[in-house]
């Protein structure tokens, strides 16, 4: 910890700001990273067929377009978490100018509102699945195929842990772009 004086003469404590800022981006990335890869593996292995009334029928998240663009949201995101680290370990090498971290803040940005669109589509294709719709005619199938809503379900919860992690980020990266003197 470091400590300086001020103008009376007393010590002032001061956290390394800096290394709280490095710990928490790795931290949270890692974190967004292995969530949605979890999420996105929960999906891939989200299938179930079952005979209704005498016809074959399968439950896939291939089948409907909201799914599957979460389900590779959730890799980008995945492939994406692990490429910004290396850009994190740069910062600390060349605590540059406050540019770098915007740009690190708008990564954060860009990928946070990415897997706010996967997660919003996935969430609502899901609560139909479960609940239907009634004016649309639309029956729910979670009472048939709970196998494949019981892992699409927890899929979508990693995703919302992983939204939240790219939410924190991206507050710690702008807050960090805005302290920097340039």
């Amino acid at each position: 910890m470091e400590t300086e004086t001020n103008n009376s003469g007393d010590l002032k404590h001061q956290p390394n700001t800096h290394s709280t800022f490095l710990a928490s981006q790795i931290s949270l990335r890692i974190t967004a990273a292995a969530t949605s890869i979890t999420a996105a593996c929960l999906m891939f292995n989200s299938r179930q067929s079952k005979v209704l009334y005498g016809i074959p029928l399968d439950a896939r998240y291939t089948y409907n377009p909201a799914l599957k663009f979460f389900t590779v949201m959730s890799v980008v995101v995945c492939a994406l978490s692990v490429l910004s680290l290396l850009s994190v370990f740069m910062l600390v090498r060349k605590f540059s100018s406050s540019v770098n971290y915007f740009y690190l803040f708008l990564h954060d940005l860009m990928i946070m509102v990415l897997l706010a669109g996967g997660i919003g589509a996935a969430t609502t294709v899901a609560q139909v699945g479960k609940y239907g719709n009634s004016y649309a005619g639309w029956m729910p199938i979670c009472d048939n195929f709970g196998k494949f809503c019981h892992k699409v379900a927890p899929s979508l919860i990693l995703g919302y842990l992983a939204l939240f992690c790219y939410l924190v980020l991206a507050i710690i990266s702008a807050n960090k772009a805005r302290q920097i003197k340039v």
